[in-house]
């Protein structure tokens, strides 16, 4: 059973679904908004939520996870923070994996390259800077809310762990999701992984 208050557990919720996120093309810091199904499924993460109290609500700066923050019903609480930004693809923004690897063949994130974008260590960073807030925040009362991104979310989990942030690509995770990210014995765990919400 994880720790529930020694600790903060960190609630991840990836944003609804968006056109891009629908044809698989990488979104990174392209602001590409909710469809209409991503909207109602944002409306729906409020029932997977319920019933926890959130001492601090943040999201990346990007409409379709602070959009997704403020349909569950968090629209006065919610602040924003770069370090929860997508990964920033560079010039693979807006392509699939399929149309990368025409010309860089078994390509994935995890590996590279990301020409014009982010390393793995430049998201872990950012993430690690993340995590370090919520460790050490002691003005919040309850779990904390992070709302975001697919690929940034999976580093972000590999770094709660102690592990490289390419141990990301072993977490998949769909649109409209919750996550929980806790403790056990005193150690960083994984308490919920990869629920749907609508």
């Amino acid at each position: 059973m994880a720790e529930t208050n020694a600790r903060p557990n960190l609630w991840l919720v990836r944003h609804g679904e968006t056109e891009w996120a629908r044809l698989l093309r990488h979104t990174g810091r392209t602001d590409v908004p909710l469809t209409p199904r991503g909207r109602a499924q944002a409306a729906a993460v409020a029932a997977k939520l319920a019933g926890t109290t959130f001492g601090l609500v943040v999201s990346s700066p990007l409409s379709r996870a602070l959009d997704t923050g403020r349909l569950a019903g968090f629209t006065d609480r919610v602040t924003t923070d770069d370090d929860l930004l997508e990964w920033d693809y560079g010039d693979l923004e807006g392509r699939t994996t399929a149309e990368i690897r025409e010309g860089l063949p078994d390509w994935t994130i995890w590996r590279g390259p990301v020409p014009g974008g982010e390393a793995a260590e430049d998201v872990a960073t950012r993430v690690d800077r993340f995590i370090a807030r919520v460790r050490t925040d002691e003005t919040s009362d309850g779990a904390v809310l992070a709302f975001a991104h697919g690929h940034v979310l999976r580093v972000l989990t590999a770094r709660w762990l102690g592990r490289p942030p390419t141990d990301g690509g072993m977490f998949a995770l769909s649109t409209a999701t919750v996550s929980v990210l806790g403790w056990e014995h005193g150690a960083p765990v994984v308490v919920r992984w990869n629920e749907a919400c609508g």
